[in-house]
């Protein structure tokens, strides 16, 4: 508590510029109007029921609002972390002992999260929250959370193979009710046809904003990286397609290895909340806050690994955390990211999340 006061009063009674894009839109609803118009705060880059979801914030006077998002997120984040550890089975490490060295390593992205007031603290609670109810066999559960979720994030629809796979129809059809809810529920208040403007406008507002400039410098994704390094060309595309293939294709065979785990879902899990930033083009470096789960599942079972796979993760976690850390100045940060350091850093993750699959540990 002491240090998100000490944040706001600091940095953040006059940023968050990703919550001042949702009271704007949510105050566009209010006033029966879109919110893809074009105003003074940035483009709206959401789906419509997610504007009509924030329209309690609007109720408010702008800094009031922006006050109660920052406390909420807060909240969030605790429970995200506690969650994180929590649900993770057969733990080998006290509660202490996984919660403040992810603390440690993951609090550049927290801090930058909270800065600019965006929701993927929410995203990941409602990913963790889905885990925790497949975990405990309520399917419908984890698929009505993960449908919630989608409409924070298109890109956690790389759960739902995944839910598919490991927890069959039940999840799925639940799932896909919240998805054609929540594409219903504008209409009444818009209409049909106000309804499928608002899509259109929202798909023309996510398509229209190229991945260039500072977009480009802050993006973690594998498209970003090749980007950096090779400039647009015919061959970055192909190493962007064929580095994408090969990951998938990693998933694949560790979740064909869930048969000899006890409890299989946490690492699956966690594998996937990792790729939602490396895969996705608009994957900031603070969206890496969703490796938490598989920040704290490393951590566990670091002393069932050899000194050399110890080492490798080490390096990893390392270069992850201090990309996103002010301490060295913004140009070592800047040079970080630029650099493409951060998703060779999360790949390695990727990399010792299945090697503890092929261990058996997790």
């Amino acid at each position: 508590m002491l240090f998100a006061a000490a944040l706001y009063v600091a940095r953040v009674h006059d940023a968050m510029p990703g919550f001042d894009a949702y009271h704007a839109a949510a105050t566009r609803v209010l006033q029966g109007d879109s919110p893809y118009r074009a105003g003074t705060t940035g483009p709206f880059t959401y789906m419509p029921v997610m504007a009509i979801a924030m329209t309690p914030l609007a109720l408010f006077e702008h800094a009031a609002a922006r006050f109660i998002w920052f406390t909420v997120s807060v909240g969030l984040l605790t429970v995200f972390v506690r969650w994180a550890v929590h649900g993770l089975p057969e733990r080998r490490r006290s509660e202490d002992a996984l919660q403040w060295p992810t603390l440690a390593l993951m609090l550049p992205f927290y801090a930058h999260e909270l800065t600019a007031g965006q929701a993927n603290v929410l995203l990941g609670v409602l990913l963790m929250g889905s885990l925790m109810a497949v975990q405990v066999d309520l399917p419908r559960a984890g698929g009505i959370l993960l449908g919630a979720a989608i409409f924070i994030k298109p890109y956690a629809l790389l759960l739902l193979p995944w839910l598919a796979f490991a927890h069959g129809a039940r999840a799925v059809v639940a799932t896909s009710m919240v998805l054609a809810a929540g594409l219903i529920v504008p209409a009444l208040l818009f209409g049909w046809t106000g309804n499928i403007d608002m899509l259109v406008a929202w798909f023309r507002t996510v398509s229209d904003s190229p991945l260039d400039g500072a977009r480009l410098l802050e993006s973690v994704s594998i498209g970003a990286m090749w980007m950096k390094w090779l400039g647009p060309s015919r061959l970055t595309i192909f190493l962007t397609i064929l580095s994408t293939a090969a990951i998938l294709g990693l998933v694949t065979t560790v979740w064909v290895q869930r048969r000899t785990i006890f409890d299989p879902n946490y690492l699956e899990c966690a594998l996937i909340m990792l790729l939602i930033p490396l895969l996705s083009s608009r994957g900031a470096e603070y969206v890496l806050l969703l490796a938490t789960p598989a920040v704290v599942c490393l951590l566990d079972r670091w002393g069932e690994t050899s000194t050399r796979w110890r080492a490798f993760t080490c390096v990893a976690l390392v270069a992850m955390s201090l990309a996103g850390m002010d301490v060295f100045g913004a140009g070592f940060r800047t040079f970080v990211t630029a650099s493409g350091a951060v998703t060779v850093a999360g790949l390695g993750l990727v990399v010792a999340l299945a090697h503890l699959r092929w261990k058996g540990l997790a």
